[in-house]
């Protein structure tokens, strides 16, 4: 096969770019960089089945895949917030364009969905049959309204054109190639941890997450797009195992060691209380579920951050 991954040198895409060429595919990789890193597919460059293309989803694009993964976009609030109005401009045009594309190539399409359309869940834990409960023009509702809106476009093509779609969900993600300055609790911890900076929680620590190795989640995305064409989705792909911030914060703590102390400050806007996806469709349709601790997995994103920072 060959696949087109875009924000395939984003920490996501990257690792589903190696998942893949270790499958046998041949990958393009296609990336603007506005949050991706050359860093990130290095390790690729003398792969012979692995191109790079400097593209913008945004703008229209000719090319031949049997298979793409539409996964370009910020991801973070640090990043999403900084360029909201580009940041919508991915959802929607990038997935009108990838939708177009996989229309005149004949390719199966996946949409790189999120945890973030259910929004502040008054359900939980979330099932794929909750429409969510979303702010719609609060700080967060580029990314989360933007994200929702590609989920329908999708439906709409399948229905107009009988496209050979998938959906997945991405609840909370994490491991190596993270970016160290991106926002996400994992990193944020972690970085302040090794450099015995005040541990920052915001609200406090009672609200959850559930966190999913990124091995994991690309092999749950892969298995996705290998299902027949009646299992469109969407299906939420995380793990199951909900923490506190505080306890995270505290396991972090453990496994770096040092001197960090935790501090406590307000809750931003619309931050969700509760996060935690039901996983059942996918244990079912997918035969997957998460297999990485949350402990080996956060040992293996130190060590990564280790050698970023000293």
């Amino acid at each position: 096969m060959k696949a087109l991954v875009t924000g395939g040198a984003g920490f996501i895409g990257s690792h589903l770019c190696d998942l893949l060429l270790a499958s046998g595919h041949e990958v393009i990789c296609l990336d603007n960089f506005s949050t991706g890193s050359d860093e990130n597919i290095r390790h690729l460059s003398n792969n012979a089945r692995f191109s790079l293309l400097r593209h913008d989803v945004t703008v229209p694009l000719q090319a031949e895949a049997d298979e793409i993964f539409n996964l370009a976009c910020p991801a973070s609030p640090v990043h999403y917030q900084r360029i909201p109005i580009e940041t919508t401009k991915a959802c929607v045009y990038g997935a009108i364009n990838m939708l177009d594309l996989a229309c005149a190539s004949g390719a199966r399409i996946l949409q790189a969905s999120t945890s973030e359309v259910y929004g502040d869940p008054q359900v939980h834990p979330q099932t794929e049959a909750y429409w969510g409960h979303v702010n719609p023009i609060g700080p967060r509702s580029c990314y989360d309204e933007g994200k929702r809106c590609a989920e329908a476009l999708f439906f709409d093509y399948r229905r107009r054109s009988q496209l050979p779609i998938k959906v997945v969900r991405i609840f909370n993600t994490y491991g190596p190639r993270m970016h160290p300055s991106d926002g996400r609790v994992v990193s944020n911890f972690i970085v302040q941890a090794l450099r015995n900076d005040p541990i920052t929680i915001y609200g406090d620590g009672s609200h959850t997450r559930s966190f999913c190795y990124v091995d994991d989640l690309v092999d749950g995305m892969a298995r996705m797009m290998a299902t027949p064409d009646d299992l469109v989705g969407p299906v939420n792909i995380g793990n199951p195992t909900e923490v506190t911030i505080l306890e995270l914060a505290e396991l972090v703590l453990g496994i770096v060691g040092g001197k960090s102390k935790i501090e406590f400050k307000p809750l931003p806007e619309d931050d969700p209380q509760q996060r935690q996806p039901d996983i059942g469709l996918a244990r079912a349709a997918l035969d997957w579920s998460p297999r990485v601790a949350l402990e080996d997995g956060l040992g293996q994103t130190v060590r990564y951050f280790r050698g970023l920072i000293n």
